[in-house]
């Protein structure tokens, strides 16, 4: 009981230095994004949103790591998060491709930007679930890096947002409709693999070393459309085991 009431006094009187460090770079390459995107380097723009990603990975694990975790710090993380994860996404978007679409644009872009609020705050009112294997909904910052990646591969293959290919189809309605299905895919009960089960300190197969090479040699050739891919296949992993769930449950029900 004393212990609760020492780390109670210690929340009130200030926060951890360190993991609200990496919490600050998260913040500061969304908000760097923003900036990017405004004045036209989009490429560097999607870039600082993976930038965000990776310094929020970090800033939990350093917290539980070095026993610093705090309410403050799970707040100040949400509120990163929703400006990296939930404004940068949008707005880059929006300013690459959406805005020649008046208000159709800035309307997809919003609904991104409040899906992604809602999903935050979702995962925040259900941090006590002890099933951690899987994610409900698409978490916000593999949202975030989608849309990112999408305009990535875009910009290294000399694509903008305005063009228009086979004389009909509109690149700016391409981004429009992928912010929306990843904004969408983030409010749903679609459950995706966390990778929280994961334990590195287990031995695994000599071969795995070799695939681990492949894998980082193919990053380094193509990597805005490897993790464009890869990304993809995580989107619909959750809607294929969604429909696997509930073809077995049918199945069940006629059986009996």
């Amino acid at each position: 009981m004393m212990d609760n009431l020492n780390k109670k006094n210690k929340d009130q009187r200030g926060f951890y230095l360190l993991p609200n460090l990496f919490t600050t770079a998260a913040l500061f390459f969304g908000f760097f994004s923003i900036l990017n995107a405004m004045n036209g380097k989009f490429e560097f723009a999607a870039l600082c949103i993976f930038f965000a990603l990776v310094m929020d990975g970090l800033d939990g694990r350093v917290a539980r790591l070095t026993n610093t975790e705090s309410k403050f710090g799970a707040e100040y993380d949400s509120l990163s998060d929703m400006v990296s994860f939930g404004v940068a996404p949008a707005l880059v978007m929006y300013i690459w491709a959406l805005k020649p679409l008046g208000k159709i644009g800035w309307i997809g872009a919003f609904i991104y930007c409040a899906c992604a609020g809602f999903r935050l705050a979702r995962f925040n009112t259900k941090l006590d679930i002890p099933e951690k294997k899987y994610f409900y909904g698409l978490p916000s910052p593999a949202a975030a890096a989608l849309v990112a990646a999408f305009i990535w591969v875009c910009i290294e293959n000399g694509v903008s947002g305005n063009d228009i290919f086979f004389n009909y189809f509109q690149m700016k309605w391409f981004g429009w409709i992928m912010i929306i299905v990843a904004a969408l895919s983030m409010v749903t009960d679609v459950k995706y693999y966390s990778g929280k089960d994961i334990n590195l300190r287990n031995s695994v197969p000599s071969v795995s070393i070799l695939l681990i090479v492949l894998a980082f040699s193919m990053l380094s050739h193509s990597p805005a459309e490897l993790i464009f891919i890869a990304l993809i296949i995580y989107l619909f992993s959750g809607y294929v085991n969604f429909f696997k769930e509930n073809f077995k449950l049918e199945k069940s029900k006629k059986k009996k």
